[in-house]
């Protein structure tokens, strides 16, 4: 994914949609509370035909599929008009899907290995997921060091507790989370709790330019 995008917002919901009907306004919600960029997942039958939605009627939305898992994922997020995809793991058949679909798109990654074996297909932008469950936050402060180019998103287990500590991360350029979207908000047809949410999300403080900068210097001493 086009580090430019990981830098429209602070947070990106990652929405899982059991009625495409609701997909419009919830989407207009997290748009006008200041998240633009919003992660359907591939984890319902309703998802797809909500990402058609979305595309075609809030254009101030950017919306993307998550939860690609197989090239068939990628052709139908290209179909029904996704802007970006994002990979829960990152296997040379997934990537080679994913570069051929011209979209922007976030690896998932969990490793070092991983990490590395992406970056060095030319991608610096991962997804780190699990991120609770493979080392959170102090995993991706120790990975800042060997690793200075790469940037992530965190998502699986980050809230609106442990986000600000995510983002303080000089590599951390945003954090992806379900909190934004309860389901019994979403169920009730609550947008404005969903705008008051995103509204909170979007005021979320992060570290800008200090990557760049660790990165120069990484570089700078190595020469």
């Amino acid at each position: 994914m086009s580090e430019k995008l990981l830098e429209l917002a602070p947070v990106v919901p990652v929405v899982v949609l059991h009625d495409a009907a609701t997909a419009v306004p919830l989407a207009r919600a997290l748009a006008d509370g200041g998240l633009p960029v919003i992660e359907v997942t591939l984890r319902t039958p309703a998802a797809l035909e909500g990402v058609r939605r979305i595309a075609a009627e809030v254009p101030d939305a950017v919306v993307g599929t998550g939860t690609v898992r197989t090239p068939d994922d990628v052709r139908a997020s290209v179909e029904a008009g996704a802007r970006f995809l994002v990979s829960p793991g990152a296997t040379p058949r997934l990537l080679d899907a994913m570069e051929d679909s011209g979209l922007d798109f976030l690896p998932g990654t969990a490793t070092i290995s991983e990490m590395m074996a992406v970056a060095e297909r030319g991608h610096t932008a991962c997804k780190f997921f699990p991120a609770e469950a493979a080392g959170g936050r102090p995993f991706l402060k120790a990975v800042a060091g060997p690793l200075p180019d790469l940037r992530f998103c965190p998502t699986g287990g980050v809230t609106v507790d442990s986000a600000p500590d995510y983002l303080a991360l000089p590599n951390v350029s945003c954090v992806g989370g379900s909190w934004l979207t309860p389901a019994d908000a979403v169920a009730a047809g609550d947008v404005d709790r969903i705008r008051g949410l995103a509204a909170a999300a979007a005021a979320l403080p992060r570290r800008r330019g200090e990557h760049s900068t660790a990165r120069a210097a990484s570089t700078a001493n190595a020469t």
